[in-house]
């Protein structure tokens, strides 16, 4: 039987695409925040439809529903609803590209989870999260800034790089003994449900109230849609099934691209009302995410290439 698992380049690019995907996530956010949508409201509604596309396609393709991957699945909806309730209301009091940045940290977090998990951590990996990590502090400082602009925000977008580092982790255990359809499905229904019960407790403004005038603009569900078919549906089904074809903090240098994503769209105006600067330090750190996913990935490779021993000349 041939193997059916995808290859590492695929996974390689498929997790790249994701991390660009995500990164129009936050400007996407942040444009529901400014229309009037509450924390709970976009989260509640994103991962509802999330939820909806993922079990339309799980009965059209007639996945099983097993219950290792089930509970592997639960345990990475919970770490996932706490790290997208931290980072979408720290979104309330930062910038897009800034929230973008501090999130991108978990590409420090994910080694040091990854040992303590037992993984071995690659030389190239170690270095190209170390160059990131570098990347990532020229692209969240603020030069004059009180605390070097650091605020509510910040502090919550941090904790939730923290978990991303766990969730990246366990995702790449999981998804080497489950179903990537059930961790998906199940871990998008559990934020979405968790999300749905949180919101419907919060009093005014957090809960649900003013809704109806926010979901009025045609901007609103496109932000919603994107987030829900691309950025939720296809992302963490992606993440599920190819994640199992690299280590974890091979992913999370991958995904370190996803705050230069951010930073791009913000840059350029194309979501109405966010319109961003960064500074030439700002890109900088930027050049050098791209340079540590380089390192990290094509590292090993020419390692081996430098250490193959030539062939002896034949004699005679």
């Amino acid at each position: 039987m041939p193997n059916s698992r995808p290859s590492h380049l695929l996974a390689v690019l498929s997790l790249a695409a994701i991390a660009g995907v995500w990164g129009g996530g936050f400007p996407a956010t942040k444009y529901c925040l400014q229309a009037g949508l509450s924390v709970g409201a976009i989260l509640t509604i994103r991962f509802a439809l999330g939820t909806a596309g993922l079990g339309l396609l799980m009965l059209l393709f007639r996945v099983p529903l097993r219950r290792q991957a089930a509970l592997d699945g639960l345990w990475l909806g919970l770490v996932l609803a706490s790290l997208f309730w931290l980072q979408t209301d720290g979104l309330r009091f930062t910038s897009t590209s800034k929230s973008g940045f501090i999130t991108g940290l978990y590409v420090i977090f994910t080694p040091m989870v990854a040992l303590l998990a037992g993984d071995r951590l690659r030389p190239s990996h170690g270095l190209g999260a170390l160059v990131a990590l570098a990347g990532l502090a020229l692209l969240v400082r603020e030069p004059g800034a009180a605390w070097g602009g650091w605020n509510r925000g910040d502090s919550e977008t941090l904790l939730a790089a923290v978990l991303c580092g766990f969730h990246i982790v366990m995702t790449a255990h999981f998804s080497r003994r489950s179903s990537g359809w059930v961790l998906a499905f199940m871990q998008v229904a559990v934020t979405g449900l968790i999300s749905l019960l949180v919101t419907l407790a919060l009093p005014s403004p957090h809960g649900f109230q003013g809704a109806g005038a926010a979901l009025a603009k045609g901007g609103t569900w496109v932000s919603l849609g994107f987030m829900a078919v691309l950025a939720t549906t296809l992302a963490f089904y992606v993440q599920s099934t190819m994640q199992a074809q690299l280590g974890a903090t091979e992913c999370a240098i991958i995904f370190s691209s996803e705050p230069v994503w951010t930073a791009a769209i913000a840059i350029s105006g194309f979501v109405p009302g966010i319109k961003e600067h960064l500074s030439p330090a700002q890109l900088s750190g930027g050049l050098l995410i791209i340079a540590a996913t380089l390192v990290a990935e094509l590292g090993p490779r020419l390692l081996r290439r430098l250490q193959r021993p030539e062939p002896e000349e034949a004699i005679g």
